[in-house]
């Protein structure tokens, strides 16, 4: 198989450089691992020079930084979506639907690099998951204030301004966190999915009833 050269890139990608970079990283970080990728692979697939990753990216670490939070932004996402339904539960079961799926079918490759470094690279691992938490935190936060408005007005409840992102971590970890971790260690996305309309709707019963008791 012919190899791809090395070096400066066609006039035509030249300015899609780091968008060029990071796919390669990730790419490979998802296939070798951390350790196994590196800077040279990584200026073969791009193609990319070494001068020119590291115009960008001062090292891997930061390569690796960059590729999850580039990926953690995609999943965060959620312009144009607004929860469906027509009461409150309703909504929150539509979000946490939407929130699993995405979640698990694009991060759980991505997770398990991680985790496989978080002996070697401990600080890297908490930069990880501190970025994926703040971003995560910030983008529920604003759908919960979506799906409940009404509620949002109270400044004592769980959905006031003030204690928004604190209820927005809750919801996730109530929800997402079971399913993924199910993800990671083995159980398929089709055997999650059957089970997933059942598991949103006790947990979002569980997470009202919280919020009720945190009312009174």
């Amino acid at each position: 198989m012919k190899k791809t050269k090395r070096g400066r890139p066609p006039k035509d990608l030249a300015g899609d450089a780091p968008a060029r970079i990071l796919d390669a990283a990730q790419q490979l970080f998802l296939e070798k691992g951390y350790r196994s990728a590196s800077i040279d692979d990584i200026s073969e697939l791009a193609p990319a020079s070494k001068p020119t990753i590291y115009a960008h990216f001062p090292g891997k670490e930061a390569l690796f930084a960059a590729v999850v939070a580039r990926t953690v932004e995609g999943l965060t996402d959620f312009e144009g979506f607004s929860p469906e339904g027509r009461t409150i539960e309703d909504k929150l079961m539509n979000l946490g639907t939407a929130i699993v799926e995405r979640f698990v079918e694009e991060s759980v490759d991505l997770v398990r690099a991680t985790i496989a470094e978080s002996q070697r690279f401990p600080e890297l691992s908490r930069n990880v998951h501190d970025t994926a938490r703040e971003r995560s935190q910030a983008a529920v936060s604003q759908l919960l204030d979506d799906a409940t408005q009404k509620l949002a007005r109270n400044p004592r409840g769980p959905f006031s301004p003030k204690r928004s992102r604190a209820t927005a971590q809750i919801f996730l970890d109530l929800i997402l966190l079971p399913m993924l971790f199910r993800s990671l260690v083995g159980e398929t996305p089709k055997d999650l999915e059957k089970e997933l309309p059942g598991f949103v709707r006790e947990r979002v019963g569980f997470f009202l009833a919280a919020c009720e008791t945190d009312w009174s």
